[in-house]
């Protein structure tokens, strides 16, 4: 059995539920899932708890000896992304305190590279827009389908999309989250799982309408139909299915970025953690 964990926010469930459904099947593997917040998947991957994770790419450095990246069930930002939001009569100082949704959050990464004082508390992202409105933080990055409806008292202060662009020089999608492979699983059992994985990815998004109201008639979706189709049009889309060149070098500045700023040892490249699948077409010729 291949333990698989994903968030509980509408994309990673609409990407996984091809196979909870039945739509996608293995004749080699049985897959068993969970679903918890990023943060938290996070920490679970840096202690080695899942076969197969989602996780925030900026954690990736971190545990990129013990598991390889995996290039389906991507998100990426392209014009969008996670906000900073504060109470329309909050003036932000330069000791503001803020509230992020995880130490390894690849917004968490890029909020310290643009406000290195800020005071930060973190939270899990459903109670964010809440300790905004309470006062207990001066400002807070909102993620998942909480960017969409927030309340009127609130203002955006930045948009991460923006301050991507301008960390990174412009053109490169927003690196949000991806999943991760334990190396210690046979290399056979890798490239099935992220063949199903791909195939899982694929066929929701081939049949986004069916699968998304399969999702709602459930009750396992946080969001009503509107919003939910809003959201999937962001982040689980045709981009989501196997990295390209360009996400792969947003990937890549992502990590540079981190390096750069001593987050991280070394400063890798996401083509070198990927499962060789060459392998596959070396070993039956």
């Amino acid at each position: 059995m291949i333990k698989v964990a994903h968030s509980p926010d509408a994309d990673d469930l609409f990407m996984y539920y091809a196979i909870v459904f039945g739509w996608v099947d293995s004749t080699k593997l049985r897959f068993s899932n969970t679903a918890k917040d990023i943060q938290t998947l996070n920490l679970a991957t840096l202690s080695g708890e899942y076969d197969i994770s989602a996780i925030s790419f900026a954690l990736y450095p971190l545990v990129a000896q013990e598991y390889a990246l995996l290039r389906t069930g991507v998100s990426f930002g392209n014009g969008y992304g996670p906000k900073l939001i504060r109470k329309k009569d909050r003036i932000l100082k330069k000791h503001f305190k803020v509230a992020l949704s995880g130490e390894h959050t690849s917004n968490a990464l890029l909020f310290s590279l643009t406000y290195p004082e800020a005071k930060i508390v973190y939270k899990n992202f459903l109670e964010i827009e809440s300790s905004v409105l309470s006062g207990e933080v001066d400002a807070g990055v909102l993620i998942h389908e909480s960017i969409l409806n927030f309340d009127e008292s609130l203002v955006v202060e930045a948009e991460l999309w923006d301050i991507w662009q301008e960390l990174s020089g412009g053109g490169l999608p927003l690196p949000l989250g991806g999943m991760a492979l334990r190396r210690s699983l046979p290399l056979t059992t890798a490239m099935e799982c992220e063949k199903i994985l791909t195939k899982a990815v694929r066929l929701a998004v081939e049949n986004k309408a069916i699968l998304s109201k399969m999702l709602l008639e459930r009750g396992i979706i946080r969001v009503n139909a509107k919003e939910l189709e809003i959201y999937l049009n962001l982040y689980a889309n045709a981009d989501s299915i196997s990295m390209g060149e360009k996400e792969i070098l947003a990937v890549d500045k992502l990590f540079e970025l981190g390096y750069k700023a001593r987050f991280y040892k070394e400063c890798i490249k996401a083509e070198d953690y990927f499962i060789p699948t060459e392998y596959e077409s070396l070993r039956f010729s």
